[in-house]
């Protein structure tokens, strides 16, 4: 039996005015973890949906086991031993986890009466195979995105998958978490999985990839075994140039007092008593744990959910921020963690994306200047970097990465002087997330409050002038982000656990 489990040889795929492809091939060795790597809009997505049936492309083969294979749809792939993991799960979160596993191969008995003693039996030894201890008649709403994110690994292998497609699947997962899906893999490489593995974090690529290929501009760059490189070569392969810093120098200066909350608790979430306060011209951070109560807290201050205590003052007065609404209004922007389900508009352009909270920069009388809307979209694709053809493309045609910049210059445009950012750059490659944190810096420095909610300790240490983290729900502690390091953050974050 031969090594090689996939060959992809000479992918080509133009889309109208953008070839994403451009005479790619890649190769996959069976009981391996093969990285593809590459900026936002480099191809990745694109090769990996061709292998999955979901594009067809215009050139190019692929062989799988040696055969000659072109897959119509993704049924067809999952039937033949190809799966894919995407990085934003579509699961059916009102069925029980068992249900999500079978869906449309539910075992029946006589007619149509679904044999629920097989299903939840040959769950549960799919679970004690791959080391899963979720309980299959759980409904998955109940569970966590790194539990969510097992099931969709699970389901993959019962269908007695050879190749495993991994989309970011550790952008929402915290460390602990990470390591648990890093044992899954072990253990599917010892069952002879071949699994592609894409992701921006350059830490975990090193740790448990033993092939490395990267993209750039819808083209093979290089391949290499993962033990040649380090993160600077990954970098400069890449963005096709030296990058010798990850965060650009920070030039603002903080300031006096705007931004206050105190002893806010929330009534329907995990928030207690917390205080804390932001400056003028300081960036902000706060870190903690899957859980910690971080985004509620915000979501709490922006007015999306209801408030059972406690006071926020802006400048100096205190403010109720009711709704996100009367938030905006009172000078608050507020990035969500989930993009797909809570940020972008996905039937609308990249234009009306960008514009639909600053309407009111673009009217002429009762009516809007298109003309302004779409040079300013222009504008911010220059600023932000989008890969795009313009500003009339479909936001959902997008890549994750690209639709967080839209995401970003959206509320850019609307001038906040409180502008809260949580998870900024998941999902985006190290040469836009330097733009970003360029971004956040000059924010910052024309006195505005960034608060960045982050997962990625590097990331706040690199950004922040302060880091507040907290653990189940509750402020842990207040750091000095130029006198810590990432072991203090991280004990802190199980303070209260």
């Amino acid at each position: 039996m031969s090594d090689i489990l996939l060959s992809m040889n000479n992918i080509c795929k133009s889309f109208p005015g953008v070839k994403a492809l451009d005479g790619v091939s890649l190769t996959l060795k069976r009981g391996s973890v093969h990285a593809l790597m590459g900026e936002n809009g480099a191809g990745k997505s694109t090769l990996m949906k061709i292998l999955f049936g979901i594009y067809e492309k215009d050139s190019g083969e692929i062989f799988l086991d040696g055969e000659r294979v072109g897959f119509k749809n993704p049924k067809e792939a999952l039937t033949s031993g190809v799966a894919m993991v995407h990085q934003e799960l579509s699961q059916a979160q009102k069925m029980s986890v068992s249900e999500n596993i079978w869906l449309g191969r539910y075992p029946k008995g006589l007619g149509f009466v679904v044999r629920e003693s097989i299903m939840y039996n040959k769950t549960r030894e799919l679970f004690h195979s791959l080391g899963i201890s979720t309980d299959p008649k759980i409904k998955v709403e109940k569970l966590t995105v790194a539990q969510r994110q097992m099931i969709e690994i699970a389901k993959a292998v019962s269908y007695k998958a050879k190749v495993i497609v991994l989309d970011e699947p550790t952008s929402s997962l915290s460390s602990k978490e990470a390591e648990k899906l890093f044992s899954m893999i072990e253990k599917l490489k010892k069952m002879g999985c071949g699994i592609i593995y894409i992701s921006h974090k350059m830490e975990e690529i090193l740790k448990i990839c033993d092939t490395v290929t990267v993209m750039r501009d819808g083209k093979h760059i290089k391949t290499e075994d993962a033990s040649e490189l380090d993160t600077n070569k990954i970098i400069s392969l890449m963005v096709g140039r030296q990058m010798d810093e990850r965060f650009p120098e920070k030039t603002n200066t903080p300031n006096e007092i705007y931004f206050s909350a105190e002893n806010i608790s929330s009534k329907y979430q995990n928030v207690k008593d917390v205080s804390f306060y932001a400056r003028r011209g300081e960036v902000l951070g706060f870190a903690g744990l899957d859980g910690a109560g971080r985004s509620e807290l915000f979501e709490n201050i922006f007015g999306l959910s209801a408030r059972s205590s406690g006071k926020i003052y802006l400048g100096g007065r205190e403010i109720k921020n009711k709704n996100p609404r009367e938030a905006i209004k009172n000078g608050f922007a507020f990035l969500t963690e989930e993009r797909r389900a809570t940020g972008i508009f996905s039937i609308l352009d990249i234009c009306e994306n960008t514009t639909v909270s600053s309407l009111k920069n673009y009217r002429r009388g009762f009516y809007l200047s298109d003309k302004k809307r779409r040079a300013e979209t222009e504008n911010q694709i220059k600023i932000m970097r989008v890969k795009t053809p313009d500003g009339k493309t479909k936001i959902r045609a997008l890549s994750g990465g690209n639709q967080q910049k839209v995401i970003l210059s959206r509320w850019i445009l609307t001038s906040p002087d409180v502008l809260i950012l949580d998870e900024p750059t998941r999902g985006i490659d190290v040469g836009a997330k330097y733009e970003i944190y360029k971004i956040i810096n000059q924010l910052a420095e024309n006195g505005k409050c960034v608060i960045v909610i982050s997962s990625e300790l590097p990331e706040l240490l690199g950004v922040c002038d302060r880091i507040y983290v907290m653990s189940n729900g509750q402020i842990a502690g207040e750091l000095d982000a130029k006198n810590t390091d990432q072991e203090e953050i991280m004990s802190l974050a199980t303070k209260f656990i």
